[in-house]
């Protein structure tokens, strides 16, 4: 009987009639034991006729089974995995043991997430679906996060989430940031009902009795209102005796007291059945093979039975409340817990192998190498199936159970990469740290630096990451070279990210003598590696960087490789040049997006959206950027949240977006700080120049703008792709210091003339342009558009073609001015930067010819997500391939859709196509 709980009885309402309006919900609810939880979620159940209700419940003694929680929740079979994407069936068919993973293939932690939204709304489209998980706290992680991932992106579906777990436990599921309640204990006057209701209790008085309204408000001052609690005492109220008034009782423990007191009270045969039946689990055979194990039968449950601690079926055994389990469970000491995990281990099925390893783990003393391969087996067969958490610390408990000090480190090894896969860098550290404390023998140390600086990398700090890295590749290059030139050059990657040019190029001198003598090397990502180098610290580097594009074109097996795919992406934006690699891009993207490979986009589509913010793709670029940060947030990858930040704030400063440039300027450099991510600080600061010149503070562009190219300077970063001469040139002829600004313009044009590449040439001829005579104007504007024309940054044309038209037009040559201007115009417009728009509508009405403005972008108009949306649908996707691409359910896509619709005035497909033209910009 629920009572006390009329808020929360209507805010589950609301969920279930929610999801039969095709409306999805989600609520998590969260207390300390007794509070009620398990009470509202059976509520849920009984009430939502008609809705297609899933349930799972975590356990103590399920926690480390691999998938454990999925596997109770959807069963699905090989009908329903037929109507999900195939990769996305393949890794949820894997998780569940249903079919075998690929030999020598990591499975992607989050496809598997993906794949529980799919299957999920493809349920919904059939009948609602009700999703309740209780005891959430003690599901194992790997479900946890595939639950997480689905809740987070219901929207338009008929489904609704309902979660219980308790507030002082650590769960994945409570800190997912999904909408929570927390439960509290109900009032006095419904304690009084609920003692009412419970019926005479041995010494109690009758309902309507003083004594009876005294005792409830005992009972509430004492409990806090928990109805567990309040059940308990009222069956034996003396037990308030020892209770001071005014005093409370420390619930949790409370309960566990009585109910350990009340399993002492049972004879030998009935106390050793239940605590069996605590360590075993829910399965009533193997309870009763453990019992006639023990020499018991079955049927000394009964008395438990009878005393309300457990409820018996045909073929399951369920205790009361979970706590009451734990509480029985406590009640044997070390020794007699261990023989209690002996018998059920030896008396499970043949085939249950991983709860067998688990059992005997618990039951071991000391070191048992038999049980440390029982263990490692199960690690193993964890990770075949994605449950990286379960693998981890099966590979953990395998290391402490080794005998011998190779075996020990090599499971810790083995465990910190578990762990690092399961996005715990903090329990893959430790045993990292623990492995080479038993094995320092150059192949362990290279292990565990890589995977340290692979850690430090993504969510650490670079500088560390570039020492472990650098370290590792010293240690390893007499033995392995080919696993050397890999990491000097995930060594020059967190350069590039550094700003270390100095130690970049002494890696990459190191990668030359390395492919030298062995040409059949890491051909590919050497020499991109290579020539970023150069690139970075000004040299000649764009022949090696063309020349591993070339090569990775010519071999379709690279796009398909997570350890080269990455690097495929740097050419394209390294040269910035049309043409060349750009086909590879989006080959990646599309390859990762179709294997449902999570943990790898953030960082794909970060260079995706750096690369379209060089072209006139931005509102893909935008959409890549938010969709980056989105899930880098998500899995925790806070370089990521960082590197896409920073490129967001440069995109949105040109957009003239101030508000939300200024906005994520601010997180973005505390990020870059924290991890010196010194590039990132390069384009935020790069970024906040640009809008200070398109908003006329001319002042702060100068000392924002000369302030980066110092410290670029000083530390060494030469290429002129990342310097922002030209546009500290315009400030300072803006601002009437053209002396000052010619000695930077002759730099930068030796600079740009030493690396040759068209986009660098056309802004070093534009900031020439700018500064010379009346006479030479013409030459120098023509020859930066000649450049341009080699690359796809439309805005740097623009920007080129507003500078020759406003000196066109101080020229007294307005005509000609105005060529140049309204191409600017259109080209601005185009893109969406409106206040580099405002500003070459001045220069036209200055020249004289009337303004025709378009209306705002549709980048104005439209939110990250429905852009994405509108973007891949004006592809030519169908709807169901844009959710899969996106993560999303189909009808959160026509949710979005109709959004995007409505503000751009449009209603088809055809019409959405044309508003976004070719490749994705307005």
């Amino acid at each position: 009987m629920l009572v006390g709980r009329d808020r929360e009885l209507k805010i589950v309402d609301a969920l279930v009639a929610g999801a039969r309006l095709g409306t999805s919900g989600v609520l998590t609810l969260t207390g300390e034991a007794g509070i009620g939880k398990t009470a509202l979620l059976g509520y849920a159940a009984s009430t939502a006729d008609g809705v297609r209700i899933l349930r799972c419940a975590g356990s103590e003694a399920e926690q480390d089974v691999p998938f454990g929680g999925l596997a109770q929740l959807l069963r699905p079979t090989a009908e329903d995995l037929d109507r999900i994407p195939a990769p996305q069936a393949q890794a949820l068919a894997v998780a569940l043991a249903l079919r075998p993973g690929q030999a020598g293939q990591a499975a992607d932690r989050f496809a598997v997430g993906a794949a529980m939204l799919s299957l999920l709304t493809r349920y919904s489209e059939d009948s609602p679906v009700g999703l309740i998980v209780d005891d959430a706290h003690w599901l194992d992680r790997a479900s946890s996060e595939a639950i997480a991932f689905a809740a987070r992106r219901l929207l338009a579906d008929a489904v609704f989430v309902l979660v219980a777990a308790r507030s002082e436990v650590p769960c994945v599921l409570t800190s997912a940031g999904l909408p929570q309640w927390q439960l509290a204990g109900i009032d006095q006057r419904a304690t009084a009902q609920l003692v009412r209701a419970s019926g005479p209790s041995p010494g109690s008085v009758g309902p309507s009795s003083g004594s009876s309204r005294e005792l409830a408000g005992r009972l509430h001052e004492a409990t806090g209102g928990n109805p567990l609690a309040l059940l308990e005492l009222a069956r034996d109220p003396s037990r308030l005796a020892s209770v001071p008034p005014g005093s409370p009782l420390p619930v949790p423990a409370a309960l566990t007291g009585w109910f350990t007191a009340r399993v002492e009270g049972f004879d030998a045969d009935t106390r050793t059945a239940v605590l069996l039946t605590a360590t075993a689990g829910s399965d009533l055979t193997v309870i009763a093979r453990a019992c006639q194990a023990r020499g018991i039968s079955i049927t000394a449950l009964a008395a438990a039975e009878t005393a309300g601690l457990l409820r018996i079926d045909a073929d399951h055994v369920e205790f009361a409340h979970p706590l009451i389990r734990s509480a029985v469970y406590a009640v044997a000491g070390p020794a007699e817990r261990r023989g209690l995990h002996a018998t059920v281990a030896a008396v499970l099925p043949e085939p249950d192998v991983d709860r067998r390893a688990w059992h005997r783990c618990e039951a071991a003393l000391g070191p048992d190498d038999e049980v440390a391969a029982e263990l490692d087996a199960a690690g193993r067969r964890a990770n075949a199936r994605g449950a990286y958490a379960v693998c981890a610390t099966a590979y953990e408990r395998a290391a402490r159970l080794s005998v011998a000090d190779a075996d020990r480190a090599r499971r810790f090894l083995d465990a910190g990469e578990a762990a690092w896969r399961a996005g715990d860098s903090g329990t893959a550290s430790a045993a990292l740290v623990q492995a080479l404390a038993f094995d320092r023998t150059p192949l362990t140390r290279v292990r565990a630096q890589a995977l340290q600086g692979e850690i430090a990398a993504r969510c650490g700090s670079l500088e560390e990451a570039k020492l472990l890295l650098w370290s590792a590749a010293d240690e390893i290059t007499a033995i392995d070279p080919d696993r050397a030139v890999s990491l000097l050059s995930a060594v020059i990657n967190a350069c590039f990210y550094l700003g270390d040019a100095r130690t970049a190029l002494a890696a990459g001198r190191q990668i030359e003598q390395l492919l030298e003598a062995n040409p059949a090397g890491p051909a590919v990502v050497g020499t991109m590696a290579v020539g970023m180098a150069r690139v970075l610290a000004g040299q000649p580097g764009a022949g090696q960087i063309r020349a591993a594009v070339q090569l990775a074109a010519a071999d379709p097996a690279v796009v398909a490789d997570p350890a080269q795919a990455t690097w495929l992406l740097l050419g394209p934006m390294w040269l910035r040049e049309s043409g060349l690699g750009r086909q590879l891009v989006d080959a990646v993207v599309e390859e990762w997006r179709a294997s449902s490979a999570l943990g790898a986009l953030p960082h794909l589509l970060f260079h995706v959206a750096r690369d379209d913010a060089t072209t006139d793709h931005w509102a893909r670029a935008a959409a890549c950027y938010a969709e980056a940060i989105e899930l880098a947030r998500e899995l925790g990858q806070s370089t990521e949240v960082a590197t896409s930040l920073a490129g967001l704030t440069w995109l949105e400063a040109r957009m003239g977006r101030s508000d939300d440039a200024r906005r994520h300027s601010v997180e973005a450099l505390e990020l870059c700080g924290a991890q010196q991510i010194h590039l990132g600080r390069a384009w935020v600061e790069f970024g906040l120049g640009e809008l200070a010149l398109a908003t006329g503070d001319i002042d702060s562009a100068v000392d924002r703008l000369s302030g980066l190219s110092a410290w670029l300077d000083e530390i060494g970063v030469l290429d002129p792709d990342l310097s922002p001469i030209p546009e500290l040139v315009e400030a300072l002829v803006r601002s009437g210091r053209e002396a000052e600004a010619q000695g930077d313009a002759l730099a930068f044009s030796r600079r740009a003339a030493d690396k040759g590449q068209p986009w660098a040439l056309a802004r070093a001829a534009r900031a020439q342009g700018l500064l010379c005579s009346a006479a030479d104007v013409e030459r120098h504007f023509t020859t930066a558009l000649a450049h341009h024309a080699r690359t796809l940054d439309v805005f740097e044309e623009a920007r080129t073609r507003l500078a020759f038209g406003a000196r066109l037009r101080r020229s007294r040559r307005r005509v000609e001015s105005r060529v140049q201007l309204r191409q600017a115009l259109t080209m601005f417009e185009r893109l969406g930067a409106r206040l580099w728009a405002d500003e070459t509508a001045r220069e036209l009405s200055a020249a004289g010819s009337p303004v025709g403005r378009r209306g705002a972008s549709d980048l104005d108009q439209c939110t990250p997500r429905e852009l994405q949306i509108a973007l891949l649908l004006a592809e030519g996707r169908t709807t169901r391939e844009a959710a899969a691409a996106l993560f999303l359910s189909p009808k959160t896509v026509e949710y979005h859709l109709r959004h995007v619709y409505t503000k751009l005035e449009i209603g088809s497909r055809a019409e959405l196509a044309a508003r976004f033209g070719h490749n994705g910009h307005p």
